[in-house]
């Protein structure tokens, strides 16, 4: 049975959009997703269907359907992987710029997971469940670099817990708009989920998450800046929320960054470039990195130093 709801505008709200009232009152759904449902008439306001401009107004009472989500079947695809370790417990895989890590809505296919499942087999975990087998901890499409699998259960709770403690070494690197006085930096600032955008999150006290990273400079360039980042914490965005939020955004950052992006990035220009980690089994403290790609020196090659 699909879920139904019902909603009543209040007067602040009034003279909004309906799609974008309906992402406040219902924080689990996406803009183009409410437009989708209108689409097929699964909204009404007063009990007549509206289009996906209709600006609500005070005490309408929204009506909202929405289907049951399918159950997906992940298919096993053979793309090519660049395993940067692996053993019976788990693998580290060096993520390009532009993979998906898990199938979603308009990405089932072609993802690290497809891939995965290709390589791997049976030798997943299953905690994260069918759409995300070994999935331990993820990083953004348009983020490239290192990116831990669990192949069993109990190295996935090990992996987990250690991240969970901020033991788990997470360093990345990165170029900014902007330049720094100082060498090395601290942003603590909670991060959570953007009142308006749900897509986007935000430094907010309100449902919020403790959040931690800490920079270094590398190297300064006349209006941009390249760092060092590692992360204390693990929140979603959080070294793209934490850099916009100083003023300082990640370049080529499509939803963090100036509205005028980086075309030649095609994306942020953010790589996870090492991972540390104590091994599940044998507890031995594991290292691994990974060079920085094409796109990120052609982009640093671009760039006059500062002098």
């Amino acid at each position: 049975m699909p879920d139904a709801y019902i909603y009543t505008v209040s007067s602040s709200q009034a003279g909004e959009r309906i799609d974008k009232v309906i992402c406040t009152l219902n924080g689990d759904m996406t803009r183009s997703g409410v437009q989708k449902l209108i689409e097929k008439s699964a909204v009404s306001v007063n009990g007549a269907p509206v289009s996906k401009n209709y600006k609500v107004k005070a005490d309408d009472k929204i009506s909202l359907v929405v289907p049951k989500a399918e159950n997906l079947d992940v298919r096993a695809e053979n793309i090519p992987l660049d395993i940067r370790y692996e053993d019976s417990d788990l693998l580290v895989v060096n993520k390009p710029k532009g993979m998906v890590v898990h199938p979603a809505a308009g990405n089932y296919e072609g993802t690290l997971v497809n891939a995965l499942l290709y390589h791997c087999q049976d030798s997943l975990s299953g905690i994260n469940g069918v759409i995300r087998p070994g999935i331990v901890h993820r990083i953004d499409k348009d983020t490239s670099g290192l990116l831990i699998v669990a192949k069993n259960d109990f190295a996935h709770i090990s992996l987990a817990e250690q991240i969970k403690a901020h033991s788990f070494t997470r360093e990345y690197q990165t170029v900014v708009y902007g330049g720094f006085s100082a060498e090395d930096g601290t942003v603590d600032a909670p991060i959570g989920r953007h009142s308006v955008d749900r897509k986007k999150m935000t430094v907010t006290e309100k449902n919020s998450k403790y959040a931690v990273t800490h920079y270094h400079v590398i190297r300064r360039y006349n209006g941009f800046t390249h760092l060092g980042v590692r992360l204390e914490t693990g929140r979603t965005h959080q070294i793209r929320v934490h850099m916009a939020y100083i003023g300082h955004p990640v370049a080529g950052d499509p939803v963090y960054g100036p509205k005028k992006v980086i075309t030649s990035l095609n994306g942020q220009c953010l790589h996870a470039g090492l991972l540390g980690f104590k091994h599940p089994r044998s507890g031995k403290y594991i290292e691994i990195e990974s060079e920085l790609p094409s796109y990120f020196t052609d982009f640093l090659r671009s760039l006059k130093p500062y002098e």
